[in-house]
């Protein structure tokens, strides 16, 4: 089930109320990055980044890989192309990547196997990752005469398993398994493969159980104040979020439902 959108590389599914699941659908090619697949992918999140009612989107893979990166297939072309039009392609792929990580909702990446270059950086535009034992990292641009900092992976790695492990990772193009990457922090957990996706599922619905103007602000104070300089900014940020939730009605809502012992019920209004 693809909705309204015409998706060729992108299997949409939506297995309970508010949950997206989106799963990358080139399985012969370990679900490799094309220009129409970032297409797909920023057309999915700008789409739906417009709907009131969703909660969470998950990302994950078709077949045995997560995502294998650039389509290497499609590589030859690009030492032919013109400095501005290799910035053009970079800039395609940026943008893509961009609008996943900038959607207001969290996004959850269920890694059910290899992640390697842009695969990798996909991963870390998610919210929060999840994998099988089967998962895997890899960014070995250095092994083909590229830079690792590639689709914001340079930013995003460091802030999650630190420098000196990023630079160690980035600088030797070696693979990183599940469970290394669940002790420095890139992963959240690891699970068992056959329950990657109910687990996803699940920790989505948690997600989904709360205020969604909560979850929307907080994922927003946590991504803008990775990037400002002072703890200053960081409460400016924080006190503002505050104030603009107690007009909503979630939070008087949140209030009755804890006097009356029941559950809340909650419409991000």
């Amino acid at each position: 089930m693809n909705d309204i959108m015409q998706l060729e590389t992108i299997q949409l599914d939506r297995p309970e109320p508010g949950i997206a699941v989106a799963t990358l659908n080139r399985p012969t090619r370990l679900n490799a990055m094309t220009n129409t697949m970032f297409a797909e992918l920023e057309q999915l999140a700008r789409t739906l980044d417009r709907e009131d009612d969703l909660r969470v989107l998950i990302i994950t893979g078709a077949g045995k890989a997560f995502c294998a990166g650039y389509d290497l297939a499609d590589a030859d072309l690009l030492p032919s192309l013109s400095p501005i039009g290799m910035l053009d392609q970079q800039e395609r792929a940026a943008r893509a990547l961009a609008a996943l990580r900038g959607m207001r909702i969290p996004v959850i990446a269920a890694v059910n196997g290899a992640a390697a270059g842009g695969g990798l950086s996909l991963a870390l535009a998610a919210d929060i990752r999840i994998g099988s034992a089967s998962a895997r990292f890899n960014a070995a641009f250095v092994r083909i005469g590229l830079s690792a900092g590639d689709l914001g992976a340079s930013w995003l790695l460091p802030r999650l398993i630190g420098p000196a492990q990023a630079a160690e990772f980035a600088y030797t193009g070696r693979v990183m398994e599940a469970a290394e990457a669940e002790r420095l922090g890139l992963l959240n957990s690891v699970v068992p493969a056959d329950s990657l996706l109910a687990e996803a599922i699940a920790m989505a619905a948690q997600i989904s159980a709360n205020s969604p103007g909560g979850v929307q602000l907080s994922k927003r104070a946590l991504q803008a104040n990775m990037e400002v300089s002072s703890f200053a900014a960081a409460l400016e940020l924080e006190n503002r979020g505050q104030a603009l939730l107690t007009r909503g009605t979630d939070m008087p809502e949140a209030l009755a439902a804890f006097k009356e012992k029941r559950r809340p019920e909650f419409t991000g209004r």
